[in-house]
């Protein structure tokens, strides 16, 4: 058993980016499965081949995509992927994509293949902040997430697939301490904890995981 588990490079001006620092950092192995890192461009479309690129080379059962939320202070794990692109800043290629489709004539969203609930529910209980998120923005975040969903609809079915938001680190609030953060060891810790999930439990759990706003 193989995970895919993928993180950006920093963007926005950041001189880290937590995602591709937690990702390095994984073990080889949780349970019975191989850990793949790969860290990818912040950049639309590029991404996506990189990712299709590596699925192809090492034939995982599941794609985790890890992404920097500066602002959330939880491990937050994404229910869904929409089919839209609305860059408020530039990627790393100094692209702006403003309301125009990640997929041409593709759904309006894919929902998480991934137990997330079950995810959740496993960092929680080793004492670290987490919960459900039904956002996962409209830059190249939801862009992977929503490709790489459409690629296992379409290319690889028997693939699963979700994606993951942290939190800034210590370092990156320094200019700006209205921000929440997070240290590495727990951020690791915690993907940890959610990756095990991934290869333990084919079904999620039943737990309420839902906000009325």
């Amino acid at each position: 058993m193989k995970i895919l588990v993928t993180g950006f490079d920093p963007f926005a001006g950041e001189s880290v980016n937590p995602a591709s620092e937690a990702v390095l950092r994984l073990p080889e192995a949780i349970e019975n499965a191989t850990v793949i890192p790969l860290i990818l461009p912040t950049v639309f479309h590029k991404s996506l081949k990189v990712i299709e690129e590596a699925i192809m080379e090492h034939d995982p059962d599941f794609i985790v995509s890890i992404g920097q939320a500066g602002g959330r202070k939880e491990i937050t794990v994404e229910r869904i992927g929409i089919n839209i692109d609305d860059a408020r800043i530039a990627d790393n290629d100094g692209k702006v994509v403003i309301d125009e489709p990640v997929v041409q004539d593709g759904p309006a969203a894919y929902f998480a293949t991934l137990p997330i609930k079950a995810m959740v529910k496993a960092i929680q209980d080793a004492g670290i902040p987490a919960a459900i998120s039904n956002t996962a923005g409209t830059f190249v975040c939801n862009h992977v997430m929503y490709g790489v969903l459409h690629l296992c609809h379409t290319k690889f079915s028997e693939k699963r697939a979700g994606f993951i938001h942290i939190p800034f680190l210590p370092i990156q609030t320094l200019d700006k301490p209205q921000y929440p953060s997070m240290e590495l060891d727990d951020i690791v810790r915690g993907l940890v904890c959610a990756l095990r999930a991934v290869v333990l439990y084919d079904k999620d759990l039943k737990l309420t995981g839902g906000k009325e706003h």
